[in-house]
């Protein structure tokens, strides 16, 4: 019997980024081993880093808006290779509404440079259809849930 190896905790803050027209932003994730994707801002928390703390960061990093998103009260877990390293995801949800479409995208690293080089403006009805994958997979739900409170 082969065992599992252990896997890593990554803890890690998203950001439900809403702008006019209520359009949410997705940066295209293309890297090598996965098929393209599309997700939401944020990224792995830093140690000792609150969840909040890192959707404030990572929203700023980003996409250059300064502010403290709202949790949502969702959270996702999942298992795969990140950077081949096997983690187990712990994502909590947090969302922020912005004027602008305008983004800033200078605060990348490295990577994100290198694995997100586009991004887009969806409106929820396109979600649906879309040819990639859209994490999270409940993303209009979450939208959903987002304009029952405003």
């Amino acid at each position: 019997m082969t065992q599992s190896p252990a896997r890593r905790i990554r803890r890690a803050a998203r950001v439900v980024l809403l702008g006019p027209g209520a359009h949410v932003l997705l940066f295209r994730y293309t890297a090598d081993g996965f098929d393209p994707f599309w997700i939401l801002p944020g990224g792995e928390c830093d140690p000792e880093e609150e969840f909040a703390q890192a959707a404030a960061r990572e929203l700023h990093e980003e996409t250059g808006i300064r502010a403290k998103p709202a949790p949502l009260d969702h959270v996702v877990e999942a298992e795969y290779d990140y950077l081949g390293e096997p983690v187990k995801s712990l994502e909590h949800f947090f969302h922020h509404r912005t004027a602008s479409s305008e983004i800033d995208t200078s605060g990348h690293t490295a990577l994100e440079r290198r694995v997100m080089r586009t991004h887009r403006w969806f409106a929820a009805g396109e979600l649906a259809g879309w040819d990639e994958t859209i994490y999270p997979l409940n993303l209009p739900l979450l939208l959903a849930r987002i304009a029952e409170r405003n």
